[in-house]
């Protein structure tokens, strides 16, 4: 019963604690620093030993204006413990008061502790960082190198020096050390292209692409043609990283895949001449069965993407012959997936994409793949309008693919179905949950359908305008887009001035950009730029229009101001660095 009573007390003692100090904790966010200290100084009584309740104190003297005690605070800690971070914590102290002078003097006698016992480094440099001391940070690491040459701190200086704004010192102390800690690049990489975003510097992708031609042309190492592929796909020049991929592959024969993905990368991004390039060399220069499957599946799917009706034959016969070469088995599931999406989409011919899957689905495949073909069959199925079996498949992927992308999609795909169907209540009930999706790409695509119903559905509870526009995008997905352009005007005829008037402006541009009429795309976005200004859709307006210009039209002066405007006013936009490597692109700047 005293165990009991005990370890009943310890608890409650435990959970006070843990009160008393979040209590004290919302005293100082809010800046209530009186009664923060109040708090703070009892929570250290009760442990002495805390360090980051003696911080929080002599922090409230700080803001409070009490130096002196926070002085005496810090002297008698000094006094019991013998930290020698407390040295900085006094200099600091003085610092704030600005008194520069005493302030250095204690900076100056923690970096000697340093120089005595290299160790205290660890210590003392992570405080002079948090006080945001970058340049006795950098004394400090440098003092403990030369005390001991063993010792390395190039990831920590190169923040620093990043810091400090020595981007050119940042950039060889990083490329230093991915070299020599290569387990350590992705984190290199990582700070590299926040710089490479926040535009700290205008020359600073210059300078870091000098710097690794340098090192490349110095040793002959593939690690930096590798270094500077990654360079190029970060700045999109899928071409410039096809070069480097080409050199690493000459010494390395084996390095096929890292090409593969570059040329979906290039798909991705729209990038046809170079993704083109590159797949082209993967099929010239290599026997591996699955690469080449591989390779001619993405650009199969690249020229269906763009082709017109009159294509089509050429297609079919391309497909017919690859299928025929390689035969039909799970290693041409993805020329199968492709065939059936080809004659259900395109050829208007679902009843052979289906045949064509259950085919597949004879076959001896994993659970992933299975998974895939369930998916294609689902979406054929909802293409012949059968809603009730393609929402089955979508939920048997859900439930076996449950935590994996793959599930999350179908999920997406039974939300969007109830969409199609006119069930918006179902669809966003399951649109909320996806929301929050470990794939961003799902997540946002929940996001945009979710925001699209409750949008449209404040000032027209009955969803007159939304029924309509559902039917139009289900249109839009059988490929029908003669239809569905038809009655996404009729939307904007009959429901002028209304909440869906912007998105079906949207719509309608997409559907002339895939019909390869530029002009009458460029008005629908003109519309949202001049009468939708506070529309969501502003930036997606603004970005395809500058894109028409600058692409398909060659007039680089009208895209000029469109990717500008892109760049001043909608800085959080998704197509925010494009416009302004774009933008710096048709001004001519050299260093981009």
């Amino acid at each position: 019963m005293k165990k009991f009573l005990s370890l009943t007390l310890l608890f409650i003692a435990i959970i006070a604690n843990a009160q008393n100090e979040q209590l004290a904790n919302n005293y100082f966010d809010r800046g209530e620093f009186e009664k923060a200290l109040v708090s703070y100084e009892d929570l250290l009584k009760s442990q002495e030993g805390n360090y980051n309740y003696f911080q929080r104190v002599v922090e409230c003297y700080q803001q409070l204006q009490q130096f002196d005690k926070a002085e005496k605070a810090i002297e008698n800690r000094l006094d019991k413990y013998r930290m020698n971070t407390l040295l900085v914590e006094l200099g600091y102290n003085y610092q704030l008061q600005k008194n520069q002078e005493k302030a250095n003097k204690y900076y100056d006698q923690a970096i000697e502790k340093i120089r005595k016992n290299p160790n205290e480094v660890y210590s003392i440099a992570y405080i002079f960082e948090r006080k945001s001391l970058v340049d006795y940070a950098l004394l400090a690491y440098k003092t403990a190198i030369a005390a001991d040459p063993k010792m390395s701190f190039n990831f920590q200086m190169g923040i620093l020096y990043g810091q400090q704004g020595n981007t050119n010192l940042m950039i060889d102390t990083f490329l230093d050390e991915s070299a020599k800690n290569p387990q350590n690049l992705q984190m290199i990489q990582n700070q590299l292209s926040r710089f490479m975003t926040e535009d700290v510097d205008v020359n600073f992708n210059e300078a870091l692409k000098k710097a690794l031609l340098l090192r490349a042309q110095k040793t002959q190492d593939v690690f930096w043609n590798d270094f500077l592929s990654w360079l190029f796909i970060q700045q999109k020049e899928y071409g410039k990283a096809f070069i480097q991929q080409k050199a690493i592959y000459k010494r390395n024969p084996e390095s096929f895949a890292n090409i593969v993905s570059l040329g979906q990368m290039a798909i991705e991004d729209n990038d046809q001449d170079s993704a083109q390039e590159i797949l082209t060399f993967v099929l010239e220069n290599t026997n591996d069965l699955d690469l080449k499957i591989q390779a001619h599946t993405y650009l199969l799917d690249m020229k269906i993407d763009h082709a017109l009706e009159k294509d089509y034959p050429a297609i079919t016969k391309e497909i017919d012959d690859l299928i025929k070469e390689f035969g039909k088995s799970p290693y041409t599931l993805s020329l199968l997936k492709l065939q059936a999406d080809f004659e259900a989409f395109h050829l208007k011919n679902p009843e052979k994409a289906t045949a064509i899957l259950k085919n597949a689905m004879e076959m001896p495949l994993n659970n992933y793949q299975l998974a895939e073909i369930k998916m294609e069959l689902a979406d054929v199925l909802l293409v012949e309008e059968k809603f009730n079996q393609a929402l089955i498949y979508y939920s048997q992927i859900d439930e076996d693919m449950s935590g994996d992308v793959i599930g999350q999609e179908a999920s997406l795909k039974t939300a969007r179905t109830s969409y199609f169907k006119g069930d918006f209540t179902w669809a966003s009930h399951q649109l909320k949950v996806l929301k929050s999706a470990s794939s961003q790409l799902i997540a946002n695509d929940a996001l945009d359908l979710f925001l699209l119903i409750s949008d449209n559905t404040v000032e027209d509870s009955l969803q007159v305008a939304l029924k309509k526009f559902a039917r139009a995008d289900f249109l839009l997905y059988q490929n029908k887009k003669k239809e569905a352009l038809e009655e996404f005007q009729l939307i904007l005829k009959e429901h002028k001035g209304e909440d869906i008037e912007p998105v079906t402006l949207y719509r309608i541009g997409k559907i002339y950009e895939k019909m390869g009429d530029f002009i009458n795309a460029l008005s629908s976005y003109d519309a949202i730029i001049t009468k939708h200004k506070d529309s969501i859709y502003i930036d997606e307006a603004l970005y395809y229009s500058a894109e028409i210009y600058n692409v398909n039209l060659n007039d680089p002066e009208k895209a000029k101001p469109l990717y500008e405007e892109m760049i001043f006013k909608h800085e959080d936009s998704i197509y925010f660095v494009d416009s302004r490597n774009k933008y710096r692109k048709l001004r001519g700047d050299t260093n981009l």
